[in-house]
């Protein structure tokens, strides 16, 4: 389970995505009442894993032994936005290779299949909802960097932030250190 940032109309809030990994035939889902932005995030997180099978110790034809189910509970609600491919990536990849990820940890931003990582929208509404619920550390795309700069200073007292352009840099604060190395 890995926390998400999302933006809502009434302001920012967090996600929790579950993810289970699961002896089978490759079959992939996703559920949650999920829109299509996200279920595109999901795969894109599936293949740029595909395509790192090797750093992360996957068999190469691990999709094919292997179900993936993702979960964003709290079905009722709509969920829907470019923001959640880090935190997607982040669980399966945990799923996968048993790592565990810090619970002091929320994330948001777009990954691409090649791993890099996305700008998103919604930022002061996203960190208000972490520091809400006692979230210590921020992942977020490098290319906001201006955006939380103008974030006032009271808001972001006590946090940390972490700027990513890679799906590496995300990994190397989210996953718990001592942890099998990914």
């Amino acid at each position: 389970i890995v926390r998400g940032l999302a933006w809502t109309r009434v302001g920012g809030t967090t996600l929790s995505v579950e993810v289970n990994c699961m002896p089978g035939e490759g079959k992939f889902r996703v559920t949650g009442n999920l829109g299509k932005v996200m279920t595109e995030s999901a795969e894109a997180a599936v293949s740029y894993i595909r395509s790192q099978n090797e750093r992360f110790k996957l068999e190469p034809d691990f999709y094919k032994k292997k179900d993936i189910h993702i979960h964003i509970p709290e079905g009722a609600t709509p969920k829907d936005g470019p923001s959640a491919g880090v935190t997607m990536a982040t669980a399966i990849i945990s799923a996968l290779t048993g790592r565990k990820v810090r619970n002091d940890v929320a994330m948001t931003g777009e990954i691409t299949i090649r791993g890099r990582v996305l700008p998103i929208g919604g930022l002061q509404e996203k960190v208000l909802a972490a520091k809400k619920v006692g979230i210590k550390t921020v992942i977020l795309p490098k290319e906001n960097k201006k955006d939380l700069d103008e974030i006032m200073d009271e808001i972001k007292d006590g946090m940390q932030f972490v700027l990513a352009e890679t799906m590496e840099d995300v990994l190397q604060t989210a996953l718990v250190k001592g942890e099998k190395d990914a």
